[in-house]
């Protein structure tokens, strides 16, 4: 007597979803704590690493195939029936479209989440108490042109992208451009920093990808695409923020290490420090605005008849000996 748990992340060409995987985890608990031997059989694409792939298994091992979540119809059932025929075939947590579906119908037991006529029922998916991954934004560019011969762009993307997709992690792709006619799009500046707050770390490789970041509070895995150093690099060192790698030094190690840092108690305290000390900073911000300010006090605006506009003059040139202009 020995189960086998199957789903849509199981067959060939299923498609696996959050809600399919919790549903076969919910089962599996069930079994493991009634004491009821089982196995989980995954899709070559969902399989994980040391797991079980239906491909590989020998049904003659099984008493019982228990398919879990979706709809309990389709070619990829039917041929799990044809396979497992000699099993007692149970479906449970799915959605019944059809009672008289020869699919449906092929299984000795449906304990179904949705049917027509019967009212429904929560679907296994809640039953597992939720395991938060980490949210990282991830902020990639492919551009900068402007870097010429110094550019490593694809390379560092590439590599980045890799590293990635291994990761235990919710990464959630962000982009710093604003454009109000796409919805994907941050269409202002505080939306994309609303995002930003929430995240537990950002991994980037566009410059304001860090100083958003670091002025909200949030670790950042900067990553400098530019041989030698650009201006990720730079910004890095005006935030003296340790968390950076350059292009040379673009390691699976290397950024494990780094991530670790940014994902810990003392990554966070440092963001948050630099976050909370980000006005002590505005002296050299205000340097910028205030050279600008007096180069405009030297060449003042013009009236609309030509005429030097002097009192725009004068006080231009006081905001920039004050230092009192706009927050």
């Amino acid at each position: 007597m020995r189960s086998l748990v199957v789903g849509w992340s199981s067959v060939l060409h299923g498609e696996a979803t959050a809600g399919d995987v919790l549903a076969m985890e919910a089962v599996a608990d069930a079994l493991g704590t009634a004491g009821v031997p089982h196995d989980v059989a995954w899709s070559a694409v969902m399989c994980p690493p040391g797991g079980l792939r239906l491909e590989h298994v020998r049904p003659e091992s099984y008493s019982h195939l228990l398919f879990v979540c979706g709809p309990a119809t389709g070619r990829s059932i039917a041929e799990l029936h044809e396979r497992f025929a000699h099993c007692r075939r149970i479906a449970v947590g799915v959605s019944v479209l059809d009672p008289e579906d020869p699919v449906t119908a092929g299984f000795h037991r449906v304990i179904a989440r949705d049917r027509p006529g019967a009212d429904a029922r929560r679907d296994l998916a809640a039953r597992v108490e939720p395991r938060l991954a980490p949210v990282l934004g991830v902020y990639l560019t492919s551009g900068q042109h402007e870097y010429g011969a110094r550019r490593r762009h694809e390379g560092v993307r590439t590599g980045l992208e890799r590293w990635l997709g291994g990761l235990d992690a919710a990464r959630l792709p962000l982009d710093t451009r604003l454009d109000p006619r796409d919805w994907r799009l941050p269409a202002t500046a505080a939306q994309a920093g609303a995002v930003i707050a929430r995240l537990d770390t950002v991994v980037s490789m566009r410059m304001h990808g860090l100083v958003l970041a670091l002025r909200a509070g949030v670790p950042v895995l900067a990553v400098d695409p530019v041989a030698g150093g650009g201006k990720v690099t730079a910004q890095a060192r005006a935030w003296d923020w340790p968390a950076v790698v350059g292009a040379d030094g673009l390691t699976p190690d290397r950024l494990d290490e780094l991530l670790r840092w940014c994902l810990s108690p003392a990554g966070r305290a440092a963001a948050e420090e630099r976050a909370a000390m980000a006005p002590s900073g505005f002296e050299q911000l205000d340097e910028l605005l205030g050279e600008l300010l007096a180069d405009l006090s030297r060449e003042p605006g013009r009236d609309p008849d030509g005429e030097f506009d002097r009192e725009l003059g004068a006080e231009l040139a006081q905001a920039a000996e004050t230092g009192r202009y706009g927050a």
